[in-house]
């Protein structure tokens, strides 16, 4: 019987876990053994005593690494080394980000699957697109953060003593997590407007009830649902008219992400010193200066500014449940029998495929070796 297993995540701050109770279940109606390191689930609400009940066996870290044949992980673990030859790891690995990894991987013989490369625009692909999840769980979460720093109301009030104005809020990148941050904002009351320098992305935003940002910048496509980087003169055009914008805002949430890139900046340092006192900016893409990850400043002229790359693990119970669904609907789909299947032709797999028989095989990948 082929043995799935789940580790505790040991990057810092994470709180997700990879397989859910829920997940458990799934996986042993489909025959799978499930095998859980003890305590995996305790940061994310899920006990040890709720593995057992949805039958899954509880063991010790190395027990896992040993016996498992597929390991689910959230974020590439930092002792992946213990992980032997033949086995096949699947999380979230960034390997477009940090293309050592991979290189590591392929070394040790070991199959890795990157939820992170799976191509959007595939029907069949929807029920295992982690990074969707995530984003949704994340842009929710980047409004009712944004509410809480923000000083002033997000809706209008009217009280007995006097009539209190709705907050402004643009939200810079509308894929996902923008759209649900512009979507949640405005359920709590807020005037909502979205930005993307990506034509069929306003049309998103106004479907959300939001207004839509107008700027002079060239307009990108994409061919798997992603976003891609702008010329120089365009980014340069962008940023100017997005310093002169930013302002007028009370509350800026920015989401643009490039898969394998430098995020784009969009809030300088200009426009924060422009902007009022008691202002907010929660920086989800990477993409306001001066932020810091997982850290809240206050600037000398009263801004106050989040850098939250990795709010979905602050909210580790829908996360993970989200997640879970996705790397149940992946390996049931791909991986049928705990290993690629002989003679595989899949464009799903292939996506997401990075490394196999001790080599990086992804292309984008396999290019970045070649030329190191």
């Amino acid at each position: 019987m082929t043995t799935v297993g789940v580790l505790r995540e040991t990057a810092g701050r994470e709180r997700r876990v990879a397989l859910t109770p829920d997940g458990v279940a799934r996986l042993r109606r489909t025959g799978f053994r499930v095998l859980v390191e003890t305590g995996a689930g305790r940061s994310a609400w899920f006990d040890d005593d709720a593995y057992a009940e949805a039958g899954a066996d509880a063991g010790s870290r190395q027990q896992v690494y040993d016996e498992s044949d597929v390991l689910l992980v959230v974020r590439p673990p930092e002792d992946v080394a213990a992980l032997a030859a033949g086995r096949v790891l699947v999380g979230l690995l960034d390997p477009l980000g940090d293309p050592a990894l991979a290189g590591r991987l392929a070394a040790q013989g070991v199959t890795a699957i990157s939820l992170d490369l799976l191509p959007r625009t595939l029907s069949r692909a929807q029920p295992m697109d982690a990074l969707t999840s995530q984003a949704n769980v994340a842009g929710y979460k980047a409004a009712l953060l944004a509410a809480e720093a923000y000083g002033g109301f997000f809706p209008m009030l009217v009280t007995a003593a006097g009539t209190s104005r709705p907050a402004q809020v643009l939200v810079l990148g509308a894929g996902v997590a923008g759209l649900q941050a512009l979507a949640t904002a405005r359920r709590l009351g807020a005037l909502v407007t979205g930005y993307d320098v990506r034509e069929a992305a306003r049309a998103d935003i106004a479907s959300t009830g939001a207004a839509v940002l107008q700027l002079d910048a060239e307009t990108q496509g994409s061919a798997d649902g992603y976003a891609r980087r702008l010329t120089d003169e365009a980014a340069a055009a962008q940023l100017t008219a997005l310093t002169r914008a930013v302002p007028r805002f009370d509350v800026v949430i920015t989401t643009a992400k490039v898969p394998g890139g430098r995020s784009p900046l969009l809030v300088p340092a200009e426009a924060l010193a422009a902007m009022r006192p008691g202002s907010v900016v929660i920086d989800l893409g990477g993409n306001v200066a001066g932020a810091v990850a997982d850290t809240r400043t206050v600037t000398d002229h009263g801004v106050t500014v989040i850098g939250a790359p990795n709010l979905a693990s602050t909210v580790p119970v829908a996360a993970s449940t989200a997640y879970a669904r996705n790397v149940v609907a992946l390996v049931s789909s791909l991986l049928p029998e705990g290993r690629l299947p002989a003679g595989r032709a899949d464009e799903v797999l292939d996506a997401v495929l990075v490394t196999h028989g001790g080599d990086v095989v992804h292309p984008r990948l396999r290019d970045h070796q070649e030329t190191r």
